[in-house]
């Protein structure tokens, strides 16, 4: 075997690493959502009336179920901390449009939920040694 079959090899891998970090961390955001939803539902029961709040306990609830599942595969507070930023930037950048009424409740929660997956991937890529080795 040449050494660039084997550099291919290994780059596979750390690809296949890095990706199957992305749908772990994907999974558990929506296991979060999916588990912690009625906790807040029952505790708030206005809470769909309210995008603002709706977007930040989504995005809260995201954060927890990928910090647990980040914590039981080992990775750092930092690394943990840095993905959870990345739910919540796309809500915090698109709020003031949400509320100059330039973008509806429903567009807020879609645009925050399509933004999250490159701001996921961004803060996976500055620690991509970490994901893919």
């Amino acid at each position: 075997m040449s050494p660039e079959q084997t550099i291919t090899g290994t780059d596979r891998k750390r690809w296949l690493r890095f990706a199957r970090h992305a749908v772990e961390m994907a999974v558990s955001m929506v296991v979060g959502m999916v588990a912690l939803e009625p906790v807040w539902s029952f505790a708030w029961p206005g809470l769909a009336d309210n995008a603002t709040a709706h977007v930040l306990v989504m995005a809260t609830n995201m954060s927890l179920g990928m910090g647990l599942w980040m914590r039981i595969r080992r990775h750092g507070w930092a690394g943990i901390a840095e993905m959870s930023v990345a739910m919540y930037a796309p809500f915090v950048v698109l709020l003031p449009f949400h509320w100059a009424g330039a973008l509806s409740g429903m567009a807020l929660m879609t645009a925050g939920h399509v933004l999250m997956v490159p701001a996921m991937l961004v803060a996976m890529w500055r620690r991509r040694h970490e994901y893919g080795c």
